[in-house]
């Protein structure tokens, strides 16, 4: 049932192109500043970073968290963003001398930890790097996610982060295309349709046939 939800999402809006970010590096730098705040104003502060010629491992890694966070301001909290972009950094330059590659060639099972590890980084934004920025299959869950959920009948009462992650995963085929754009489809369902207070008749899943209510336990 998951698979048609996704199959009609996908008919609807087609496919979203998501995450944005021409390195695996910026993808990493995006989830990061993501945080509380929408797109564009991350994209205005990755912009800021590329015209500083601070879009490198090695660059972050030597500007200083106050200079950092000015060039970071657009995306809001940027104080608290540059600090976790730098234990970010940190993390990548002391383990993986810096390489995105490095973090690509470590197990699943093995490298999530690590990113959970790190102080301000979270379930989400951990699991956000993985798929976007590394292509690991690990599916990523949001607010969005569980509301669609609920109102379609597919989870009932409350789900924790991991619980919701292991239905999607067992849902659905373990493919990293597939997450990406599942994912990227429900937050823009989200987003246009499925708001706290709901625009039903805009939304492509308005008469879908009920999914399976599956329970919390």
């Amino acid at each position: 049932m998951l698979l048609k939800l996704y199959q009609t999402l996908l008919h609807h809006f087609g496919p979203q192109g998501w995450w944005p970010g021409e390195t695996p590096l910026e993808v990493a730098v995006g989830a990061i500043l993501t945080q509380n705040t929408n797109w564009q104003n991350v994209a205005r502060a990755i912009d800021r970073l590329k015209q500083a010629g601070l879009l490198t491992a090695k660059a972050l890694w030597q500007v200083p968290a106050a200079e950092l966070a000015e060039h970071i301001r657009p995306a809001g909290y940027y104080r608290i963003k540059a600090q976790r972009l730098k234990n970010f950094i940190t993390f990548l330059v002391d383990r993986y001398d810096g390489a995105m590659a490095g973090l690509a060639d470590r197990p699943l099972e093995r490298l999530r930890p690590e990113l959970l590890a790190i102080n301000g980084i979270g379930p989400e934004t951990a699991d956000s790097i993985l798929l976007y920025a590394l292509a690991k299959p690990i599916f990523v869950v949001d607010a969005y996610t569980y509301r669609i959920f609920s109102r379609h009948g597919l989870v009932a009462g409350p789900y924790s982060y991991d619980q919701l992650q292991n239905l999607c995963q067992a849902g659905l085929p373990r493919e990293v295309a597939l997450y990406q754009e599942f994912h990227a489809l429900l937050v823009r369902t989200g987003k246009e349709c499925c708001r706290p207070r709901p625009r039903c008749p805009a939304c492509p899943l308005t008469g879908l046939a009920p999914l399976p209510e599956v329970g919390s336990g």
